[in-house]
């Protein structure tokens, strides 16, 4: 215990004034040095992210992505077919954008896992075995991703399908598509142009959902004891591990600013009207 307390007094300097253990905290943080984790001692913060984060993010950007994509698809056609289409479409994805992320984990978990036993309740893989990049790994791991992988990209299908049918819907209302069709222009250009303005803020949707993705399934994580990001913040917390819990959370907010700075970019490359009006300021 004293060797212990001796390392973490030399680590964060705190023997030495609080300004001064902050100027040693940004010293170590320039260095890629997360610190050292108190529940885990010796275990460096760095290697516990290091095994974490590819476990949610197998799990989520796939989940986004694909719920992104058929999403979106969805909402658009719903928005231009109308009819009895639409209608089952928005109740649809408006009941499962409202259900929170873990009621549907826990539905899942019970109906799929516990009452017909299709696939494991618990956990990234089986008892026994040590992650690895084998294709009997890689086999039996994917039995357990599939009940939190529908759990999330179910409830992001039904979020950007209602997103995208409100935006593709005020956008056939908008004078340009009044104007195109009094040009002669055909449905399908116009269309095209429609869908292209109403995906605007659904890109920003999906930056921002992977911006967020270390941190974003939290609770799903938690309630199939997944061995990622959601589940470590969690011990962290549990243990007062200062030194993981706070370097967890700085990396979420770094995500999420990165993700904000690549929307501007791409708004840029997607959007003509912003780059005609930077070429008129010039």
């Amino acid at each position: 215990m004293k060797a212990i307390y001796a390392h973490y007094m030399q680590q964060f300097g705190l023997d030495k004034p609080m300004w001064e253990q902050f100027l040693v905290y940004l010293g170590h943080l320039a260095h890629g040095n997360l610190g050292t984790s108190f529940s885990q001692y010796p275990t460096s913060v760095n290697s516990l992210v290091a095994q974490a984060l590819p476990w949610s993010i197998a799990i989520q950007l796939p989940a986004i992505l694909i719920g992104w994509v058929v999403g979106n698809l969805i909402g658009a056609v719903a928005a231009y077919r109308g009819g009895w289409f639409d209608k089952g479409a928005f109740v649809g994805s408006l009941f499962a954008s409202s259900m929170p992320y873990y009621c549907l984990a826990i539905v899942l978990l019970f109906v799929v896992g516990v009452h017909f036993g299709f696939l494991p309740i618990g956990g990234g893989y089986s008892l026994g075995l040590t992650p690895n990049l084998s294709p009997s790994f890689f086999g039996d791991a994917i039995t357990y991703w599939w009940l939190p992988f529908w759990s999330l990209v179910i409830i992001f299908v039904g979020g950007q399908a209602v997103g995208m049918r409100s935006m593709a819907i005020y956008e056939l209302g908008s004078d340009y598509v009044n104007y195109g069709r009094g040009l002669g222009l055909g449905d399908g250009r116009i269309v095209r142009y429609i869908f292209r303005n109403a995906m605007l803020p659904q890109i920003t949707g999906l930056a921002l959902s992977i911006g967020g993705m270390i941190g974003g399934a939290l609770v799903t994580e938690l309630v199939f004891s997944y061995p990622g990001i959601g589940t470590l913040l969690f011990s962290a917390i549990s243990t007062n591990d200062y030194p993981l819990f706070s370097s967890i959370t700085l990396l979420i907010t770094l995500a999420v600013l990165a993700a904000n700075f690549c929307v501007e970019i791409a708004y840029g490359i997607i959007d003509p009207r912003i780059r005609a009006a930077h070429s008129g300021e010039r």
